[in-house]
């Protein structure tokens, strides 16, 4: 796969038919740089709602309807026979991403496998039959003859599993048990003689642990190639774009004043209590508390206000009175009035920054003295379960979210206090401190009438 800056070669045989590929090799195609970094973004959009709904605890019907709104949502092209095309590119790019560390491995093939297990799934029997034979699984039919020896058999563990044994002509394969954990493991197969009888239905399981394996391989293969080479030819070119996709923040920027409007000064102390996620009202307190913020808490929770409709006279005056009681105001404007206007574009470039990503606050370190940061990631358990009942979360629910903490989902954990605070469910998780700002004050404005 070669990735050009100008469009890329299209003749029919480009064109991928097949459905459900196995991401075997590169395709042999060139590809824009814009769509490079498109694609694999719109992949990451559906790996990261595979991986929310996982750690929801979603059921597997429940995966099943949102695996196939996410894929419809993300992976569609304007151009139908586009579509296999951008499916087989993204993969690739976010193998590369992906293969560079053990922890982006081990995430990058299990949301690959699961979205791959539910994709066979969609597939007719004659296409899951076709794929079987590309893996070329070693495993012949059951005769009609052997079908009938062990039916009764198969009928009882259809029954437990409150089904009935399919029709005279369902497929049955016979496999060595060890190659099928999950159904053993799960009692879903009959077994004799060290062989589980495995329906046509439930081939998924032996296609999805060769997927696995072939996947697992291929990720290291790239690895060492990214190292070797890859990287050094493309640090000017594609190295910066892999390097920073697995961190890529994929919502809305927040640059804005949202729906709720512009936030009055007087109204900021209020809305910190009931709208605040904790990463911002851990910043709003301290500075609060001790007068000052180091440069990354300043500017962590200086854009959030800016994104949240302070405008700039309101910051100035906010972080102004604030400091007042250890910075005199001739050392204020000297020294800290430039950066707040710099982050509303009104000093040097004139760039508008935009406001920090969960993603972001997440992967940042503070060091000593540092108040910056995800609390969900960076506090002490004792200080995190302290810090969720100051804001009113139930003994049971700080249970929960220390769990998710634990399995580090940090997001997660967020969007547990989130719907233990406001007693509502928040099905799209939080992914940016300030959609947990509108989300809030939309569900205190339907409750009150009002904005609180």
């Amino acid at each position: 796969m070669e990735v050009v800056q100008s469009h890329r070669k299209s003749s029919s045989n480009n064109v991928i038919v097949s459905t459900l590929p196995l991401y075997r090799s590169a395709p042999p195609l060139e590809v824009r740089l814009e769509d490079f970094e498109l694609f694999a973004m719109d992949r990451l959009r559906v790996l990261k709602g595979i991986s929310d709904g996982l750690g929801r605890g979603k059921k597997p019907e429940e995966m099943e309807k949102l695996i196939a709104y996410l894929w419809k949502a993300n992976m569609r092209h304007p151009h139908a026979n586009e579509e296999a095309n951008k499916d087989i590119i993204s993969h690739f790019v976010l193998r590369l991403v992906y293969c560079r560390t053990e922890e982006l491995r081990k995430w990058f093939l299990s949301m690959e496998t699961t979205l791959f297990r539910y994709r066979f799934r969609f597939e007719s029997s004659e296409a899951q039959r076709a794929l079987m034979s590309e893996f070329k699984l070693p495993y012949k039919a059951v005769s009609n003859a052997e079908f009938e020896s062990v039916k009764d058999k198969l009928g009882q563990v259809a029954r437990s599993m409150g089904q009935t044994l399919a029709a005279a002509d369902a497929i049955f394969y016979k496999v060595p048990f060890e190659e099928v954990p999950e159904l053993v493991a799960g009692r879903r197969v009959f077994i004799h003689k060290g062989h589980a009888y495995v329906a046509m239905n439930q081939v998924v399981s032996l296609v999805v642990t060769q997927f696995r394996s072939y996947l697992s391989k291929a990720l290291i293969l790239t690895n060492r190639k990214w190292t070797s080479t890859v990287r050094e030819q493309e640090k000017d070119r594609l190295a910066p774009i892999v390097e920073a996709l697995c961190t890529s923040y994929l919502g809305p920027d927040y640059s804005q004043p949202n729906e709720v409007g512009e936030i009055s000064l007087k109204d900021i102390y209020q809305i910190a209590k009931t709208s605040f996620p904790l990463c911002m009202r851990h910043l709003f307190e301290k500075v609060r508390e001790d007068h000052h913020l180091k440069h990354g808490g300043r500017m962590q929770l200086g854009l959030f206000l800016k994104g949240v409709g302070l405008k700039l006279d309101d910051a100035l005056a906010f972080w102004k009175a604030e400091f007042a009681p250890k910075v005199s105001a001739e050392r204020f404007d000297k020294e800290y009035a430039y950066n707040i206007r710099h982050n509303y574009g009104r000093e040097g470039k004139r760039t508008d920054y935009t406001p920090y990503s969960c993603q972001k606050i997440i992967s940042s370190t503070p060091g000593v003295g540092d108040h910056h940061g995800c609390p969900y990631r960076h506090f002490s358990e004792e200080n995190l379960r302290a810090a969720l009942v100051r804001m009113g979360v139930s003994s049971r629910a700080v249970e929960d979210v220390m769990d998710k903490v634990r399995n580090r989902h940090y997001q997660l954990a967020c969007t547990l206090t989130f719907e233990a605070v406001h007693g509502s469910s928040c099905d799209a998780g939080i992914n940016h401190p300030n959609q947990y700002f509108i989300d809030s004050q939309r569900i205190l404005q339907s409750k009150n009438g009002s904005v609180a």
